[in-house]
């Protein structure tokens, strides 16, 4: 005769494969008195409490946010100027407020790269952009939606390119202005969106 202690230790365990047929292990936490060890086409062996922890540690992925650069709005402002020192005021002007509008955005806006998503950011607190005020919806976008993306060029990133199916079905196509570390951004975009068809910045 089996008793209660002997469905515990390792004797019992060890004479498992002795017994004919397959045995199932009910656990109904709620009602210890209903759980128990049968062995199918044989009769009950006795009532018993089975409980099997598993402990699963999740890893996430660290925040990534890029370095603000101020190469490209400083670059677009030399422009302006070299427009402006040539008596073309007419294209200096344009160029002008270009850059003054990506020198102000280098100052707050940011990518976040988290552990599911690529989200654009604004200010010292990272707080939500909000909408998209071109194409409507959040700007978060999930990696696994991304179809492709691109920084353009190696050399001197001046735009990145992706484009997600979480927008619309059929793709959503962005631009972004790099007015982030480049090598930052390149090495964050393949870690989590997989690779580019373009080398990285050198």
């Amino acid at each position: 005769m089996i008793s209660a202690l002997s469905l515990s230790s390792p004797l019992f365990l060890a004479a498992l494969p002795k017994v004919r047929g397959v045995i199932s292990c009910r656990a109904d936490l709620g009602s210890p008195s209903r759980n128990s060890v049968r062995v199918h086409g044989g009769r009950q062996l006795r009532r018993a409490t089975i409980v099997n922890v598993i402990g699963r540690k999740s890893k996430t992925r660290e925040t990534i946010v890029p370095d603000p650069d101020y190469r490209l709005p400083i670059v677009i402002l030399g422009i302006a100027g070299a427009f402006a020192y040539a008596d073309n005021l007419l294209a200096a002007a344009p160029v002008g407020l270009l850059g003054c509008l990506l020198l102000f955005q280098t100052t707050r806006v940011r990518f976040v790269f988290d552990d599911q998503a690529l989200e654009v950011k604004v200010g010292d607190q990272l707080e939500s952009s909000g909408e998209n005020v071109f194409v409507g919806g959040k700007n978060r976008w999930k990696y696994s939606t991304f179809v492709n993306w691109e920084l353009w060029w190696p050399q001197f990133p001046i735009l990145v390119y992706f484009k997600e199916t979480q927008t619309k079905p059929e793709g959503q196509i962005h631009f972004f202005p790099v007015i982030f570390n480049g090598r930052q951004l390149y090495d964050a975009m393949v870690e989590r969106a997989g690779p580019s068809e373009t080398s990285g910045p050198k």
